[in-house]
């Protein structure tokens, strides 16, 4: 098997996983958790409540117009992810691994909410919390959670990238 076909694996599976994850869990909290107070589990630490999200991540555009929203969440969105799909199937064999997990990560992520948002109403189902102290998240889902560490292996790829193309220090054996 060549590398350009594990990757292409690479690309198609994450997703199809992040997707059926999401989509179960989201069921789940619809079937067991609408209508009940939230709950809270390891000492605080995790919050699990029902909620709709009409915004993008922290509710970040909730009160926009309804029209307005469909244009950057849903049509947006579906550019946005074509576009990342065509690059990840496009990538070529020295794309380092991280960056084609980080990616396909960000694909299955984004298409579950976009699923969400085109079968809900321009709204996603959200149910989980973290609180540590006074700190809190806003309330995510699993898909959310693939798109941040997606995202977080993307920075992580640029960071260790930029550390190896730096030029070294010559040593000094003169």
């Amino acid at each position: 098997m060549t590398q350009r076909t594990q990757r292409r694996i690479i690309v198609v599976l994450i997703p199809v996983l992040i997707i059926l994850l999401d989509q179960l869990s989201k069921r789940v909290a619809r079937q067991r958790l609408i209508g009940l107070p939230g709950r809270e589990y390891a000492g605080g630490l995790l919050r699990i409540e029902y909620a709709e999200n009409p915004g993008a991540f922290l509710s970040l555009g909730a009160n926009l117009p309804d029209n307005l929203r469909f244009v950057i969440f849903t049509v947006f969105v579906i550019a946005l992810l074509i576009g990342l799909a065509v690059f990840a199937w496009r990538m070529s064999d020295d794309t380092p691994m991280l960056v084609v997990v980080a990616i396909a990560l960000v694909i299955g992520g984004g298409v579950s909410n976009l699923i969400d948002r085109l079968i809900n109403d321009g709204r996603v189902v959200d149910f989980m919390q973290l609180s540590v102290g006074p700190l809190h998240t806003g309330v995510f889902n699993v898909a959310d959670v693939a798109i941040m560490f997606g995202l977080g292996l993307m920075l992580l790829s640029l960071l260790t990238q930029s550390r190896q193309s730096q030029p070294q220090p010559e040593t000094g054996n003169d």
